[in-house]
């Protein structure tokens, strides 16, 4: 935990920026009725059937300090997809930085054995050289910044009924698109100081001899 305050509390440095990562599933969702345009003093309607459309995945980059943050649609969060995701971190994202600090949950897949299961070993090694994992404790993934963006994505962009992955990736291309443009972020508060404070129970008690 402290660790990843302290990265946190960091002054920004585009030699080493600090990116947040995680994914959350997604649910697509047909209509099995057209729904009713709407009508002066009556908004559209929709009918409480719907269909399944089986479910797919999104990867979410987050860097606080920049107000920026990029998602990445795709169907399915196998350990091959994470590692897809931090080649594309280092190389597409972020060519120029000489190290990147990644916040993580500790989720199986979110290792360095994963790269070396999609990569030859030459090509991990390369792409881990330019990552350095700071994973949230156990029942702490509140501390990555990231899930602040997975909320207003939820409650902006998913709260309505998305069929396919093409409409998905169009509808969040564009709600992220506007919150880059207007430079939201999250104004972190939470320090070491204040988890020393307010989560003393979570530190082992010292006794001076």
């Amino acid at each position: 935990m402290e660790n990843v305050l302290d990265w946190y509390a960091q002054p920004y440095d585009p030699d080493e920026p600090v990116v947040c990562f995680d994914e959350r599933p997604c649910q697509l969702i047909g209509e099995t009725r057209v729904p009713r345009p709407p009508k002066p003093g009556r908004p559209q309607r929709y009918d409480h059937e719907y269909e399944r459309k089986g479910t797919c995945n999104i990867f979410g980059f987050f860097q606080p300090l920049k107000s920026w943050r990029h998602l990445k649609v795709t169907e399915h969060r196998k350990s091959e997809d994470f590692a897809l995701c931090m080649q594309y971190l280092v190389d597409g994202l972020f060519p120029q930085a000489d190290k990147l600090h990644v916040v993580l949950d500790n989720l199986n897949t979110h290792s360095p054995a994963a790269l070396y299961k999609t990569f030859n070993p030459d090509e991990a090694l390369r792409i881990l050289k330019r990552i350095q994992f700071h994973y949230t404790p156990k029942h702490g993934s509140w501390l990555n910044m990231i899930e602040f963006e997975f909320s207003a994505l939820s409650r902006q962009c998913l709260n309505r009924r998305i069929p396919d992955i093409e409409q998905l990736r169009y509808e969040v291309t564009a709600w992220e698109k506007r919150r880059n443009h207007d430079k939201a972020t999250v104004n972190w508060l939470f320090t070491v100081d204040d988890a020393r404070t307010k989560l003393s129970r979570l530190y082992p008690q010292t006794i001076l001899s």
